[in-house]
């Protein structure tokens, strides 16, 4: 059985998780490999439905993501996770919980997050219609040591999806 791993995609909301996401777990199952994505908003729905977004619900939320990414990711699943998860220690535990643990920094600057906004989430947050809002009243915490970083302000969803399959190959989590 192949070793499976988290990939583990933080960033501000509308950096592009989500989208990268798919596009790597689409290469990855071309590759023959068993992949699940863990969306954020997905999982807030189904595992996570009443929590608030205090510090204390989003770090609930996370470990639970984590802890199903662990459970997938020692099954020889690629569990790919696309949550803001803004906090450096809860996103520490979850890789001390996993040795097989990639962070993906999706970086992409607060004003190009806001441009990118679809839903107006940003527009709700800065009117005070929305409180808690990572990036405009609550922090989000950059990481410091990721092992890929994709700038999506700069590189094309092409060029972000080949520097994490390329990286992938390099670690030697991929064949």
């Amino acid at each position: 059985m192949e070793k499976g791993f988290i990939l583990w995609f933080t960033g501000l909301s509308g950096a592009g998780k989500t989208t990268i996401s798919k596009v790597v777990a689409e290469k990855l199952r071309e590759r023959g490999r068993k992949v699940e994505i863990l969306d954020g908003d997905i999982v807030r729905e189904n595992l996570s439905k009443g929590l608030t977004f205090s510090k204390e619900d989003r770090d609930i939320n996370v470990r639970r993501i984590g802890f199903v990414a662990h459970l997938l990711s020692r099954n020889g699943v690629v569990a790919i996770t696309a949550a803001i998860s803004p906090y450096k220690g809860i996103r520490n535990q979850i890789r001390e919980m996993d040795e097989n643990f990639i962070e993906v920094y999706i970086n992409a600057p607060l004003a190009v997050c806001e441009k990118r906004d679809v839903k107006g989430l940003y527009a709700k947050a800065k009117a005070g219609e929305i409180k808690n809002f990572t990036g405009i009243d609550d922090p989000y915490e950059a990481p410091e040591n990721p092992e890929i970083i994709c700038c999506t302000d700069k590189e094309t969803l092409e060029e972000s999806v080949a520097h994490i399959i390329s990286s992938l190959e390099k670690s030697g989590h991929l064949a």
